[in-house]
């Protein structure tokens, strides 16, 4: 009898200065090596987006963080796909020459990676991005007009049959700002990561469409001392071909059992979270259920949140690389204790 297949969850979350993974798509190597000791391995934009770098997958899935979400929460179920169909929506407040960078972009995907794009929308109005700061030094945002957003995706479902909905919205340029000079340097919180986030969840939350974003931004000057974590970023005029890979293959939502071919929360093995980021919605969800969590130690954050402090049942890894060795025995069905080089005699039960 066939074991069913290994599910991992892998999550970073966006916007809390992660050591590893909070910078550009600087988590994709932890991506690689989860994929290779796992059947299905589930995780979010933030994890997989490297700009214009990204190395696809066959049995990664990306899935939006509002989703990821309510699929922790058994409310909606995952459907893998071969392709989707992509529609992209532009911010009006895109100069011309960025907005043809980016159509520019776009039209590569469709030439160079075969990707199945919609006609694209301009938005009837500017979306108005704002950035926010909380006193944690984690990100966070809004946008002035929503309304306008959610009438070009609607229009792109409705009328061009888009299946997943790529982003591009103009967010301020701020050249000179303290918290930029760090971010590029692997020193900060990515300044846009949660206004992207705010996004994203919108139109998730909306439609129940896979979705992720791209900021606009001008072109930054050159900087010899940037440190590689953050150096995807500076490769081009554009973020967004990694967003239209990812959305290529990105799962569908069901909000209720179909098929076979579903994945659903009570299917997933593990989940490996940031030890310091144990508050989140789907980790929370997934611990009140039989799924492995596992946390990192290394991987730090601007938060503090613990399983400890949350009363979870955890497992602790220094490091991805001891993760990846639990990973392994959990799947093989090996106590962890086994492989260590003194085990305890077994206890009578009283």
């Amino acid at each position: 009898m066939n074991q069913r297949p290994y599910t991992v969850v892998l999550i970073v979350p966006t916007g809390i200065g992660a050591a590893i993974g909070g910078y550009a798509g600087d988590a994709l190597p932890v991506v690689r090596a989860m994929a290779q000791v796992s059947d299905r391995l589930i995780t979010h934009p933030n994890v997989m987006n490297g700009a214009q770098l990204y190395w696809p997958l066959p049995n990664a899935l990306y899935v939006e963080g509002y989703g990821l979400d309510q699929f922790a929460a058994g409310q909606w179920g995952l459907r893998p796909v071969h392709q989707n169909r992509v529609g992209l929506v532009l911010d009006q407040a895109i100069e011309p020459e960025l907005r043809w960078r980016h159509l520019q972009a776009a039209d590569a995907a469709r030439a160079t990676l075969g990707l199945n794009l919609t006609e694209y929308m301009v938005t009837d109005a500017p979306l108005g991005v704002e950035l926010r700061t909380a006193a944690s030094g984690a990100t966070w945002g809004t946008i002035q007009n929503p309304d306008s957003l959610l009438r070009a995706v609607k229009t792109l479902i409705t009328n061009a049959d888009a299946e997943a909905i790529a982003v591009v919205a103009r967010f301020p340029d701020d050249l000179g700002s303290e918290a930029l000079s760090r971010y590029r340097h692997g020193q900060g919180v990515d300044p846009l990561a949660g206004a992207e986030a705010v996004i994203s969840h919108l139109i998730v939350r909306t439609f129940q469409i896979p979705c992720a974003h791209a900021p606009a931004l001008s072109p930054l000057p050159l900087d010899p001392t940037l440190s590689p974590r953050s150096a995807a970023e500076e490769l081009g005029y554009t973020f967004l071909p990694c967003v239209l890979v990812g959305l290529s293959r990105a799962p569908q939502f069901v909000l209720q059992r179909t098929s076979l071919d579903e994945i659903w929360a009570d299917q997933v093995d593990a989940v490996v979270i940031p030890a310091t980021a144990c508050g989140g919605s789907a980790v929370l969800s997934f611990s009140q259920t039989s799924t492995q969590i596992i946390t990192v130690k290394d991987n730090t954050t601007r938060l503090n949140v613990t399983a400890a402090q949350l009363g979870l049942s955890v497992q602790a890894a220094s490091s991805y690389l001891e993760a990846l060795g639990m990973l392994v025995a959990h799947k093989a069905g090996i106590q962890a204790d086994a492989l260590r080089s003194d085990i305890d005699r077994l206890s009578l039960f009283t």
